[in-house]
């Protein structure tokens, strides 16, 4: 169960085939989809990821019932809200709790006063010594397949005699003291103490086992006790540690209700719900479950299945039974919450390891999200586009890849899919994608239909189209003496066009034709007005002669004499 303990702690292009050319780069087989679920892999591999909330999404909120609390609602309408169709009713008697951190076969505990011990196969019990420097007694397997009773002191382990005869317990054995008991469970510094109320179990795990697990036995609400502080901080509002109470004793009778004759009935792991025994109690948190004392949400006469994650992000979503739906969460996003949105960087490279059967990753295509709140929701399915081939994966499977908080996310469009879209997406004349973003030079291009995408960090992105496009990579593209694209496609005077670049621009009329004009020819046409002036649109590109330079237009030539750095200008018609 995600909690807050661990907190603190587009379908889009459908890409065919895909083929790397040499000079052009990657070409792609466009389908129709919505492009705006298409993450393609900019060149530099780094995604930026926005998303919402923390965990699975399904039932409680914890941020939102904290949210809820300082808006007044009590717990029963907190509980109410993300459990809805629930009733109410009590949760009495025992949880058999599995204590994950004693992972060894013997059982420790601390002498005190009234410790017992019992023999779980005839129950008889017997109450054990204190003083004489025992300060620790334990139960381990025997080697005939029972389970021996050990104190230890100065001088090491000893067995104990257990009175009547007894060499070893007929069965498995259990401590239980009328104050918390002391386990001592495995560490690095060999054992560290644990503080847990009720009994501690060995428990063989299956018929004939040679291994003992450690289970406690305790009553529900003081097994609650444990919880609350470890998935919520004790520190919250009243009324939401009381919502969190009434969520982890329904969940722990629902476990319960699944596995009632199993040695053990939940864990103590984020796998159930965390536990930390007596020694993780809080006055404030300790107050809440007793304020709620045995009160637990029921389904049909059964206990609920009250699934709880830090953060919704606004939107709850759809569980497994009728009272978990996905529904927006109008308290989940207030100041406090800082999992409420989030963004993280991550290298696509990631997936390229994970799915080496893709080859070089092109895009991500999200195929299926659950339809509620932003970017359609959370994510459900994955399509991955590679020179090599396809993967497919969840939207779970993405997350846990990149350590995300959640699968509701959406990746940021690299700028070159931002320059598109605000030109108008599939709609603008540089239709659809046809190619994933491939590097060139010192920046990276993207294929469409009508043209052409291209980006440097100090450049922008930049679109090429039609004749302009012809013309520039007829002259050699970024890597020639017009660099990169400064502006897109603009238009000009009587109805041409031009593209800025680093060194030159170039002009296109339907007559004239397309044209370069760059340096000093460029600037002294500056003064003739460009296009609009006398001298109209360009007829030639701009040319080597004898001396200088020159480029001849509708209406006249400049030409540029280099030893003298003068300007000829003739005008025709």
């Amino acid at each position: 169960m995600s909690s807050l303990s661990a907190a603190s702690l587009r379908s889009a292009v459908g890409l065919a085939s895909v083929a790397l050319i040499a000079s052009v780069g990657m070409t792609v087989a466009a389908g129709p989809a919505a492009a705006d679920q298409t993450y393609y892999v900019p060149v530099t591999k780094a995604w930026t990821i926005d998303g919402h909330g923390y965990g699975h999404g399904h039932g409680m909120s914890q941020y939102g019932a904290y949210g809820a609390a300082l808006q007044g609602l009590s717990y029963t309408r907190i509980t109410r809200f993300y459990y809805p169709g629930t009733s109410w009713a009590k949760a009495r008697g025992n949880v058999r709790v599995l204590i994950s951190a004693d992972y060894s076969s013997d059982l420790q505990v601390r002498p005190q006063r009234g410790l017992r011990l019992r023999d779980m196969k005839d129950g008889e019990v017997w109450t054990l010594p204190t003083g004489n420097g025992i300060d620790r007694w334990r139960l381990t397997p025997a080697s005939d397949g029972r389970t021996a009773v050990q104190f230890r002191d100065a001088r090491g382990w000893h067995r104990w005699r257990v009175p009547g005869g007894k060499q070893t317990l007929k069965s498995d054995g259990q401590f239980r003291a009328k104050r918390p008991l002391t386990l001592m469970v495995p560490s690095d510094s060999g054992v560290t103490p644990r503080r847990y109320r009720g009994i501690l179990r060995s428990v063989r795990p299956y018929p004939g086992a040679t291994v003992r697990d450690t289970v406690n036995v305790l009553p529900m609400d003081a097994y609650v006790q444990g919880v609350v502080p470890y998935e919520m901080p004790a520190s919250w509002h009243q009324q939401a540690l009381r919502s969190q109470a009434v969520a982890a004793r329904t969940y722990a009778a629902w476990q319960r209700a699944q596995n009632p004759r199993r040695y053990y009935q939940i864990c103590d792991t984020t796998a159930c719900q965390v536990y930390g025994g007596a020694g993780a109690e809080q006055a404030t948190s300790n107050e809440a479950v007793q304020a709620t004392a045995q009160a637990i949400l029921t389904s049909g006469g059964k206990p609920a299945f009250t699934q709880f994650s830090s953060s919704s992000g606004g939107w709850t979503s759809a569980g497994s039974m009728p009272y978990l739906p996905a529904k927006r969460d109008p308290y989940d996003g207030f100041a406090g919450n800082p999992v409420h949105s989030w963004t993280v960087q991550v290298s696509a490279s990631t997936l390229e390891r994970s799915h080496p059967e893709i080859g070089k990753l092109v895009a991500l295509h999200v195929t299926k999200r659950d339809g509620h709140g932003r970017w359609r929701g959370r994510v459900l399915q994955i399509r991955l586009e590679g020179t090599s081939g396809t993967a497919y994966l969840t939207g779970d499977d993405f997350r846990w890849q990149y350590g995300l908080r959640s699968n509701w996310f959406s990746i940021e469009p690299t700028p070159i899919i931002v320059r598109w879209r605000d030109l108008g997406g599939s709609k603008s004349l540089l239709g659809e994608p046809t190619s994933g973003e491939y590097g060139v030079d010192s920046g990276a291009v993207q294929e469409f239909t009508g043209g052409r995408v291209y980006w440097t960090s100090g450049t922008g992105a930049r679109e090429v189209r039609g004749r302009l496009l012809q013309v520039y990579r007829l002259w050699g593209g970024p890597g020639s003496s017009l660099g990169w694209p400064v502006s897109g496609v603009q238009n000009a005077a009587d109805g041409g066009y031009k593209t800025k670049f680093q060194g030159g621009r170039i002009y296109a009329k339907a007559g004239p034709g397309a044209h370069v004009v760059y340096g000093h020819i460029l600037r002294r046409w500056a003064q003739e007005q460009y296009a609009s002036g006398k001298l109209g649109y360009p007829t030639t590109d701009v040319h080597a002669i004898n001396g200088g330079q020159r480029c001849t237009f509708q209406h006249g030539t400049i030409t540029w004499n280099r030893a003298s750095n003068s300007f000829t200008v003739t005008r025709s018609g």
